[in-house]
């Protein structure tokens, strides 16, 4: 049977933010996507694609100085944003389309996330990142907000960080590839509910027993949201990432997991996000990105 989602046109967006963490130049990424050729990879998919620009994102220079954000450096800022990533998002389902948002840090999934979840029917996450993003501005080490995305979306952080009305329930995220995490963190993680599929568990199983325990958990779920960090990759494939660790998915293991969820075919949205160029390779981590997102959206290799 032929998912609704699987022929719905696909809109492109950008956020050139890296407000929601401490190194410079993911703003870059969306635009380092974009001449990787993701556009066109997806039209030689059959697809029908609209890349309807950047959701504008002030840099660095331009945010005031806030002392009481220091435990979450920005979040005025940043949340100003994300309510425009979200407006996108909601404007987007209205329109009967699917979307990908080109990052900028993670901290978009603060827009995305939240108004996925108020699409009609029932929404799940894939989150697939080697840090879990659970802190809270009482446990974070850095007050970087883009560690704190999962927290917020559950509505354990304060305002500004609550976009939207719809909140993330545990039973409706999984994360995959996590191995990075904060201590404080790690605690708050064991004790919440959801289902999370270490690198530990990528190693003993492998993606694909590791994909289909994902998919079980959430198959009473009409739809799903991909947030992809492509720091949840070894640094050796995408060394162009803001917050490299040692130890992240192969790059087989990656396209498999994107693999699985085209024949899933309930995808109906996709971050891609924290590609640095700065620090990359003559762009070799935005085609990276692209190569899994045309996984995602239904390439095959036969």
């Amino acid at each position: 049977m032929t998912s609704r989602f699987s022929q719905m046109p696909v809109r492109l967006y950008g956020v050139p933010i890296d407000l929601g963490q401490n190194r410079r130049g993911v703003d870059m990424g969306p635009s380092a996507i974009r001449y990787a050729g993701l556009q066109k990879r997806l039209e030689q998919l059959g697809l029908e694609v609209h890349d309807k620009g950047n959701i504008g994102a002030p840099g660095i220079e331009e945010v005031p100085d806030a002392p009481a954000e220091t435990r979450m450096r920005q979040a005025r800022a940043i949340a100003e944003v994300c309510r425009h990533v979200h407006a996108a998002m909601l404007d987007t389902i209205a329109a009967g389309e699917r979307a990908v948002f080109l990052g900028g840090d993670h901290s978009i999934a603060l827009g995305t996330v939240s108004a996925a979840l108020c699409r009609p029917g029932r929404v799940g996450v894939i989150w697939v990142d080697t840090h879990a993003d659970f802190n809270t501005p009482e446990t974070t080490l850095s007050g970087s907000v883009h560690g704190m995305v999962v927290a917020a979306l559950m509505g354990l952080c304060p305002p500004p960080l609550v976009i939207g009305e719809c909140l993330l329930r545990p039973d409706q995220i999984v994360m995959i590839g996590i191995h990075d995490l904060d201590p404080e963190e790690r605690v708050a993680l064991r004790n919440s509910g959801i289902k999370v599929m270490t690198m530990r568990a990528v190693d003993e199983n492998g993606m694909a027993d590791v994909m289909r325990a994902a998919l079980r958990v959430l198959g009473n779920v009409d739809a799903i949201h991909v947030s992809f960090d492509m720091d949840s990759l070894d640094p050796s494939i995408a060394p162009g990432v803001g917050t490299p660790v040692s130890g992240g998915l192969t790059i087989r293991e990656a396209h498999l997991l994107m693999e699985m969820l085209a024949d899933d075919e309930r995808v109906c949205s996709l971050d891609l996000v924290e590609v640095n160029p700065i620090l990359d390779h003559r762009n070799r981590t935005a085609e990276v990105a692209v190569d899994l997102a045309a996984s995602l959206f239904g390439q095959q290799i036969l």
